[in-house]
């Protein structure tokens, strides 16, 4: 198997969203972003899936190692090495593969977030530096595109974040801000507990409400001259948001029920998003 293929089934297995949306790259920059995607599945399944706490850490470590063998030509790893021709084509910064490792090993030193401002360095690392990365990709001539990046993948994490709330406290994790959760009065237990409450749907309505506005923001900010080059994050949007939406639509009990878009509905939204477009 080589790197290219070991990339294609390991983002293909993932089912994840963002699949939908390279459908329409050109080859080189398909087989970018399925580098790209794998390398974040691969560092983020680090953190979900290792069970010693020790051994996570020294992976993100060798991982850091690997991200620095990139630059010099001489990985191990199939994903690293798909990814150093790729780096050298795009020009992809190595600090941003390393704030994506460290956003990682934030789920190793923190399940609890104090305050938004807090959970807003989380979702920078692990979301917004992948938009910037993506960005550069696909291509731009406005540097206000990466703004849109930026708040595009804060939205994007504060999606998973909201559609994931069960999931996560069942690892014991919580990103809801801490002072947002006393400020709605929802004790942490109600949601290590699966206890929904009127106060808690008030708290993720304001939660739904945040998330909307910085897709609102986002593609505010996307100018014009690169909204062709940059249908691929618009593709991902839609998918983001419909999945969003839905969750209002179904109530939002996301402590008890994960709500997902099928494959046929995401194939959907990025044919109609690419046209639109």
């Amino acid at each position: 198997m080589t790197p290219e293929q070991y990339c294609q089934e390991k983002t293909a297995a993932s089912g994840s969203s963002f699949y939908y949306s390279f459908f329409f790259l050109p080859a080189d920059k398909r087989r970018a972003m399925t580098a790209l995607y794998a390398f974040c599945r691969e560092v983020d399944d680090v953190v979900d899936e290792c069970t010693d706490e020790n051994v996570a850490r020294t992976t993100l470590n060798w991982w850091r190692e690997q991200v620095a063998a990139i630059y010099s030509g001489q990985p191990q790893h199939p994903v690293a090495l798909a990814l150093v021709p790729i780096v050298k084509q795009f020009n992809l910064p190595q600090e941003h593969f390393l704030e994506i490792i460290d956003g990682m090993a934030m789920d190793l030193d923190q399940p609890r977030y104090a305050d938004f401002k807090a959970l807003q360095l989380y979702c920078y690392r692990v979301a917004s530096v992948v938009g910037l990365l993506s960005v550069e990709i696909f291509g731009y001539q406005d540097r206000q595109t990466l703004k849109y990046a930026h708040d595009l993948g804060i939205a994007f994490q504060l999606t998973n974040i909201i559609r994931d709330v069960g999931e996560d406290a069942r690892r014991n994790r919580i990103y809801l801000p801490m002072d947002e959760l006393a400020r709605f009065n929802v004790p942490a237990a109600d949601i290590l507990n699966n206890h929904e409450s009127e106060n808690f749907q008030a708290l993720m309505a304001f939660q739904i409400e945040r998330a909307q506005r910085y897709y609102d923001q986002a593609l505010s900010q996307l100018p014009a001259v690169d909204r062709k080059a940059q249908r691929t994050g618009l593709i991902m949007s839609a998918i983001y948001r419909t999945t969003l939406n839905e969750l209002v639509a179904s109530g939002c009990h996301v402590l008890k029920e994960r709500i997902s878009l099928t494959p046929r509905v995401k194939l959907w939204l990025a044919l109609k998003t690419w046209w639109q477009n």
